[in-house]
């Protein structure tokens, strides 16, 4: 009998099976799909998740991201990271790391679904295979969370939202110098910043993943084509035009999922099967790996129903400005008003940005 079994063999998932080898357990990773995984992500990795994984010897590359910068017409904040560089990187490149690493660690990925889960009064059997605990990771519509009853449905009222990634290699000129959405603020895109642009029901976020290459994602509360969301941002949209397209569209959502909790039994949820407000503060990974950890140290001591109290305070800040952020922006006037706000009040911005980059 395993001591776990991880349902999930996307970045949550492979860092709780890291977690749990560094703890001296026997750890086995199911996974239904084959080969290295993608998803429709921002790929920005927060300062803090670039240290937890160097800790995990986890090293993936990337390009430096040495703040974020909030744009809306005219209006420009900038808020740069004071605990050291986050990185952006290819969600790919990030999934050929962790499966190093896991390799490396001895841990088996095993391709199959795990399927039902029954549970019994020392262990759980899913997948054919048996283990004191199961850690569910298995994404944002997670089956598993469902089967369990821990999915909640939507709240009265609340805006679905969706997000769509694309790459492109950008040419090799001068033009982002003369971009119109960035008057006072340098060029559109730049090499070192996650540069976030808010239209009225939409927002771009531009990541650089690679020498040349940008990940674009787009997070809206209409569904509506990759290219036709990018008609929100004019500027942006011309830019594109001029680059090579480096990969298909990845689509995701609604992106709110609520669970009534993270524990029933022997059955843990971590990363999005956790729950999910948006993406829109771009620190998703961060948190999921913050919360791994956690996990893995409530299994390692025997107490399993900790881990909700855990998930609770670490993803506590992560939640309440992401809620607040979201909250305004289903709110035509205010919504308009947050990068102006952002603008005039640039040490709350960077206070608020680095609070979220840990």
């Amino acid at each position: 009998m395993h001591d776990v079994v991880v349902a999930g063999g996307g970045p949550a998932g492979l860092v709780v099976a890291l977690e749990a080898a560094r703890a001296g357990m026997d750890v086995v990773v199911c996974e239904k799909r084959s080969g290295t995984i993608d998803k429709a992500c921002g790929e920005g990795l927060m300062p803090a998740a670039v240290r937890a994984l160097a800790v995990l010897g986890v090293d993936p590359p990337g390009c430096d991201l040495h703040g974020i910068r909030y744009r809306q017409g005219d209006c420009l904040a900038t808020a740069r990271f004071t605990s050291g560089p986050g990185r952006g990187v290819r969600r790919t490149a990030l999934h050929g790391s962790l499966r190093a690493a896991v390799a490396a660690a001895g841990v088996p990925v095993l391709e199959r679904d795990v399927g039902g889960v029954v549970q019994h009064g020392d262990h759980v059997a899913a997948g054919g295979l048996r283990a004191r605990y199961l850690v569910a990771a298995d994404g944002l519509h997670s089956p598993i969370r469902a089967s369990l009853g821990l999915s909640l449905p939507p709240r009265p009222g609340s805006v679905a939202r969706w997000g769509q990634r694309r790459h492109f290699r950008l040419a090799d000129d001068a033009d982002d110098a003369r971009d119109a959405d960035a008057p006072a603020g340098g060029p559109l895109i730049a090499g070192d910043f996650v540069d976030v642009i808010w239209a009225r029901t939409a927002e771009a976020y531009l990541t650089p993943v690679a020498d040349g290459v940008l990940g674009v994602a787009v997070l809206s509360s209409v569904r509506a084509p990759f290219a036709e969301q990018l008609a929100a941002f004019p500027a942006l949209a011309e830019r594109l035009a001029r680059a090579m397209p480096v990969s298909d569209v990845r689509g995701a959502g609604p992106l709110r999922q609520q669970a009534r909790a993270r524990v029933a039994g022997r059955v843990l949820l971590v990363g999005d099967a956790a729950g999910y407000i948006d993406a829109l503060t771009g620190e998703g990974l961060a948190l999921s790996i913050a919360a791994a950890g956690e996990l893995v140290s409530c299994l390692r001591d025997g107490k399993p129903e900790r881990y909700e109290r855990a998930w609770r305070r670490t993803s506590r800040r992560s939640r309440l400005i992401t809620s607040g952020l979201l909250w305004a922006r289903g709110r035509p006037a205010i919504g308009r008003a947050v990068v102006p706000a952002a603008a005039h009040l640039r040490p709350l911005f960077a206070v608020a940005v680095n609070q979220l980059a840990g």
